[in-house]
């Protein structure tokens, strides 16, 4: 470079700073002069905001710390003349009005006043405000109180229609279970990863306890739904050494020195009970070592299955929409005010739903654009298996509820029946829901005992092991069918946009081999 040149680049440089200056979101330099002087303005005003949240941290621990030194001198005492409290729930406040009770549970919230402390306590049956007033609120231990601690608060319960529940416990005396560390590993705007790698504590939350609430009605609902049709429950075994649905998604290990696997599917031990209890179900867990890292799906799910004897293709249909007609009304019946709160848009799906081939699946999502491969837009050719994104792209469009029958053999399980008037075809159906896809898989079974052995040689599967579901068509054998819903994707579906992820509906994350504690 000339030493003409080199003042005219300083120059530029000094003029143009954003040419050498990196934004820390793309690791590249600024794009233009307006977004380097827009990221300098926010820097500006989070600097601002950081100094100004400092100077008021340090102005509160000041005032703390001088609160401190008075409480070293105030001491609480459980006043012997005052009622005995009834220890009590918070879903039994509204029966105890005007009585002294005690109250076990979690600081959910807390508020310091001028000369009060407001907690709301959470344990688990419900929410409730404590206030907690004189020296009950200046001890040591209410000053160093932080959420998520565990405490007994004794008092008068009074009815106060500003409260939560409409109900306020007014202390007279408390006690610090156990305390916790002053701030969550966590904040309302973490990630989802995050999110999921603090799963333990994110449970606690009132968004994620109301997920798990309505779980357990809607666990309920299904139970109460097989059991006013004469279903009956059993338990099937988890570790067992036939396959159900294809040995790639086997997860294998050494049981006693042979080869077993963790169960698929439930299914052919569920065929089996049909000649001895009629109708049955099961509410068991099911694996697949897949690693599809998608929203919906995971390594270990909860499995609903049931199986039906001397029914046709149509029965199954007509069975799989009455459950999920019947599920949700109960679930409404039950918790219908929880329901709408997490999921205001959620409503009780109309008896009718649409029946589509696999056939006009593919020529709908090709008529409407819906890509096989979205970036090469590649179009769907028969045979071909629907993912997931495009077929909620045209669950959405279709905007209601979708039983997609009659797939080819090719792309179906051993143990599915073929149709009668075309043998190419199976009586199988996937029933796709808005805002999910797939949330239950069924078919009708082979029932006849020699196309049962031709379909073992089709797919390569050594029949020995599954003499005993073999049987089932020499003794007695009958058209039967049956279907397995994934819990987590109807729990996804009913509650809409107040479950993200399906790993939402369980404890912790668990999707194809990853769990984080």
């Amino acid at each position: 470079m000339s030493e003409q040149q080199q003042p005219t680049l300083q120059k530029k440089v000094k003029e143009e700073p954003w040419k050498t200056v990196i934004d820390p979101n793309t690791g590249k330099p600024f794009e233009s002069k307006n977004a380097y002087k827009k990221f300098m303005r926010l820097q500006q005003e989070r600097e601002k905001k950081a100094k100004l949240e400092k100077e008021r941290k340090e102005r509160e621990n000041k005032i703390r710390q001088q609160k401190l030194e008075q409480a070293k001198n105030i001491k609480i005492e459980l006043d012997p003349s005052l009622p005995t409290p009834t220890k009590i729930k918070i879903y039994e406040v509204k029966e105890y009005i005007g009585k002294r009770v005690k109250i076990y549970g979690w600081c959910h919230r807390i508020r310091a006043g001028k000369d009060n402390l407001f907690i709301v306590l959470r344990d688990g049956t419900g929410y409730i405000q404590c206030v907690l007033g004189g020296n009950l609120s200046k001890t040591v231990e209410a000053i160093n109180l932080h959420l998520e601690s565990s405490v007994c608060i004794y008092g008068t319960l009074v009815e106060d229609k500003r409260a939560q529940g409409g109900v306020e416990l007014q202390a007279d005396y408390w006690e610090l279970i156990g305390d916790a560390p002053e701030t969550l590993p966590f904040n309302e705007d973490a990630g989802v990863e995050v999110k999921f790698d603090y799963r333990h504590l994110v449970l606690r939350g009132e968004n994620t306890s109301n997920v798990f609430k309505l779980t357990n009605v809607i666990l309920q609902a299904f139970r109460e739904h097989y059991a006013s049709r004469k279903y009956v429950e059993v338990i099937p075994p988890t570790i067992v050494q036939t396959q159900c649905e294809g040995g790639s998604t086997l997860f294998k290990f050494d049981y006693y020195g042979e080869e077993a696997y963790l169960t698929q599917s439930s299914q052919l031990y569920l065929e089996t009970l049909l000649p001895s209890l009629g109708n049955v179900y099961c509410i068991a867990q099911s694996y697949r070592a897949e690693k599809s890292k998608t929203k919906r799906h995971l390594s270990e799910f909860t499995h609903i299955e049931a199986e039906l004897g001397f029914i046709n293709f149509e029965d199954l249909l007509n069975a799989i929409e009455d459950l999920i007609i019947d599920v949700t009304a109960r679930v409404f019946e039950k918790a219908g005010d929880l329901l709408l709160k997490v999921n205001p848009k959620a409503k009780i799906p109309k008896k009718g739903f649409k029946r589509m081939t696999y056939a006009e699946c593919i020529k709908f999502c090709n008529e409407h654009n819906i890509y096989k491969d979205e970036e090469k837009k590649e179009h769907f050719q028969y045979g071909d298996d629907i993912p997931d994104a495009p077929e909620r792209k045209m669950i959405e469009i279709i905007g209601e509820p979708v039983m997609m029958v009659n797939f080819p053999v090719f792309m179906k399980s051993f143990y599915m029946q073929r149709c009668k008037d075309n043998k190419e075809l199976t009586e199988s159906v996937d029933l796709l829901l808005p805002g999910v896809g797939e949330v239950v898989g069924g078919s009708m079974r082979i029932d006849d005992y020699q196309e049962l052995l031709d379909a073992y040689k089709r797919e390569n599967i050594p029949p020995e092991p599954y003499y005993w579901f073999t049987d089932q068509r020499r003794y007695g054998t009958c058209p039967h069918g049956g279907y397995g819903l994934g819990l987590g994707r109807f729990i996804m579906w009913l509650l809409g946009e107040g479950v993200e992820h399906i790993r939402d509906t369980c404890l912790y994350p668990r999707y194809y081999g990853r769990a984080k504690p």
